[in-house]
């Protein structure tokens, strides 16, 4: 399985990022600073975490040059008019205190809006200024992903939507595929209700001497799903980026897969009726 993934505008990214909600203040930036010396080098924030100028002074801290470190933040849904999405975007770098985005995306669709073409359009422009250098979407539909495609020409280089065992989106991951975008998780765990005491989980962990973490996140790569787990204990950052060394077998990832159920989503985050502003 690949350590990175080249996405569909040429640019390569890591394949296991880290998630940084809802890390916040000195205790946020010590755990951001921390995930990052512990080997990862995708950062995933958002406007609406309120924590973009943590993350910022975490790259700071870390001592890691910042070509080497790729920024993934979100446009909000209250900054979906073109010129908002523009000047969201600059905040963005203003607060992270880095000239450009590796990665942009418009956080949800928000359809009774209606203005996320026009947030697409805007990071399209913003892309050939060069202030983001790969651009997407998160929590979008087919339709959704259709119309920004119709409208520019231009394909999203990645979709970010709620995926892991209980709701493991397997339409969603064909038009991906077939589009050309790369499927990327939020929520890869699970939260709350993660599935670490399944059968198909738990028995794979044992019988690859792994922890049931490394299984889920094992199944994401398998899958082609690049996820963002978000973990404050050092030892579980590493232990979440260790997942190279074993492979599920194809019934072991088919039993994990068949843990998804119909009312699988976390919150009820579908993106035809969810909205955040």
């Amino acid at each position: 399985m690949p350590a990175t993934y080249t996405l569909n505008d040429g640019t390569t990214i890591p394949g296991i990022g880290f998630g940084t909600y809802p890390l916040t203040g000195a205790d946020g930036i010590a755990v951001i600073t921390g995930a990052i010396e512990a080997g990862y080098r995708l950062l995933d924030t958002a406007v609406n975490y309120g924590n973009e100028a943590e993350v910022g002074e975490a790259v700071r801290r870390s001592g890691v040059p910042r070509e080497e470190l790729l920024i993934t933040s979100k446009i909000p849904g209250r900054h979906h008019g073109y010129d908002d999405a523009v000047a969201s975007t600059e905040a963005s770098l203003e607060r992270l205190g880095t000239d450009y985005l590796d990665l942009h995306l418009i956080h949800w669709p928000n359809p009774s809006v209606g203005k996320y073409v026009e947030a697409w359009r805007a990071l399209v422009a913003l892309r050939e200024r060069g202030l983001v250098r790969s651009i997407g979407v998160s929590n979008f539909t087919e339709e959704h992903l259709r119309r920004v495609i119709d409208d520019t020409g231009v394909t999203p280089a990645v979709n970010q939507i709620e995926l892991h065992p209980y709701f493991p989106q397997p339409g969603m991951r064909e038009v991906h595929e077939r589009l050309g975008i790369r499927t990327e998780a939020w929520s890869p765990m699970g939260k709350r209700q993660a599935p670490f005491a399944e059968p198909a989980v738990a028995d794979a962990a044992a019988r690859h001497g792994v922890t049931p973490g490394q299984v889920v996140l094992r199944w994401h790569l398998q899958l082609g799903s690049l996820p963002i787990p978000k973990s404050s204990t050092p030892e579980r950052q590493r232990q979440n980026l260790d997942v190279a060394g074993f492979e599920l077998t194809g019934e072991e990832l088919a039993a994990i897969t068949a843990l998804g159920r119909p009312d699988g989503r976390l919150f009820g985050g579908d993106p035809e009726t969810h909205e955040e502003m």
